[in-house]
């Protein structure tokens, strides 16, 4: 199984994403592909003394997250992203992993991978952690104009990938909204939850609202993107603001004892929340499987988006979504 690791992408790009690739390797016997500038990754190589000839695929600029990205994508064609894609498109390898631009990432999906046949849109599906077991929302923010129809693939692609990748069975979807009760929403969400409640490819729970969202109960909330993404960030924020708070109470503590014991609890409760827990967030419904990784991510989590690829390709996830989609 080959994998290309984007190694110009991310805060901790080239080191984390060639440590990420490397653990990758001797954990699942995959066969990684380094994407990034040669010298700079032999040289990180051989600073750590291994002498694994790796396939490396020589891509000499990074489209930055400022950047416009179709722009960037037509101007920039040495970008690890643009050449990672391509490599990926002409079936030279079975995956591809980028904690870079996400803006970038998506529009490289949907160019150069390009989506399948019976798929309209292609959302980002982001797995959102809560008090019990995390959920996956989708849109998160590629698609924020869409209609009813699109709301209905989305619910149907992320059923098959959870069913498939993370091996929850009859995963329940739940459409975000105002308001619990059915007749609730605007003209979007009352259309989207009447195909919803008709699609025989789906476990649909009804509507879940954000007050609910964050104490578990659902396996999959779709939106579509405008409403996804505002209800991702502020609940990053208020996940912040929580912890920067509680930081704050502890240093008041002047008993330091009793700091040292509230500590592992604190710590152990914002474990749940960190982005090796997640891996990646894939976008669903292209020809071939591309994985966002956090922007922040360590070698852990390249590993954890590596894990999830495996079993995407493996699961044969990509043909099961054009089967599905022709039935809806």
């Amino acid at each position: 199984m080959r994998i290309i690791y984007d190694c110009l992408g991310g805060d901790n790009a080239p080191d984390a994403i060639i440590d990420g690739a490397i653990k990758s390797y001797e954990k699942y016997n995959i066969t990684p592909i380094l994407c990034g500038k040669p010298d700079e990754i032999k040289e990180y190589l051989s600073s750590k003394n291994i002498e694994n000839n790796f396939e490396i695929l020589e891509a000499n600029s990074k489209i930055e997250n400022d950047e416009k990205p179709v722009v960037a994508l037509r101007r920039k064609k040495d970008s690890s992203i643009v050449v990672g894609l391509k490599y990926l498109k002409d079936d030279k390898a079975d995956a591809f992993i980028s904690a870079g631009s996400t803006g970038a990432i998506l529009a490289g999906g949907l160019f150069i991978v390009k989506k399948l046949d019976n798929v309209d849109r292609s959302p980002i599906a982001t797995s959102i952690p809560t008090k019990s077991n995390p959920f996956l929302l989708l849109d998160a923010g590629a698609n924020v104009d869409i209609d009813a129809k699109t709301i209905n693939q989305f619910a149907t692609l992320g059923t098959i990938y959870l069913e498939n990748v993370e091996s929850i069975e009859n995963p329940k979807v739940g459409l975000l909204n105002n308001g619990s009760e059915e007749g609730k929403g605007n003209k979007l969400t009352l259309e989207a939850y009447n195909l919803l409640k008709e699609n025989k490819n789906i476990n649909f729970i009804g509507n879940v609202e954000p007050t609910t969202m964050p104490f578990g109960g659902v396996d999959i909330v779709v939106a579509d993107g405008f409403d996804g993404n505002i209800f991702i960030k502020t609940y990053e924020a208020t996940g912040a603001m929580f912890m920067s708070s509680i930081k704050e109470i502890l240093g008041s503590i002047k008993d330091e004892e009793v700091v040292a014991k509230i500590l592992p609890y604190i710590k152990e409760y914002g474990s749940r929340f960190a982005s090796s827990s997640v891996g990646g967030a894939p976008l669903l419904g292209l020809n071939k499987p591309v994985f966002k990784a956090h922007g922040s991510s360590s070698a852990e989590d390249i590993v954890g988006a590596t894990n999830q690829a495996i079993k995407y390709i493996k699961n044969n996830v990509t043909n099961i979504m054009d089967e599905k989609l022709k039935e809806i």
